[in-house]
């Protein structure tokens, strides 16, 4: 499993700033490690993550909430397309 950086987990809030989405990292009690609000746009994961976790997390809700890659700027889809690619190789 290749380790991610703050820089790569940076670019990923980046994305969801550019969906109207907040991120936020909390304590609490939801089994998957993160919950989202869906009519606030907020998700939150759980701040006992690493940052790997926090990555994974967010990729896999990225790709729940995704239904247009055009809304991304071309360089976030970009970035995307290759972590995405990646992630899906470790899987």
């Amino acid at each position: 499993m290749p380790k991610y950086t703050k820089p790569t987990l940076q670019k990923l809030e980046l994305m969801f700033k550019e969906l109207n989405y907040s991120v936020r990292y909390e304590k609490g009690s939801f089994n998957s490690g993160y919950c989202i609000v869906e009519n606030n746009k907020v998700v939150v994961v759980n701040k006992f993550f690493d940052t790997d976790g926090r990555v994974a997390v967010l990729l896999d809700i990225l790709e729940g909430i995704l239904s247009d890659e055009s809304v991304l700027s071309d360089k976030s889809r970009q970035f995307y397309k290759s972590l995405l690619k990646t992630h899906l190789n470790i899987i």
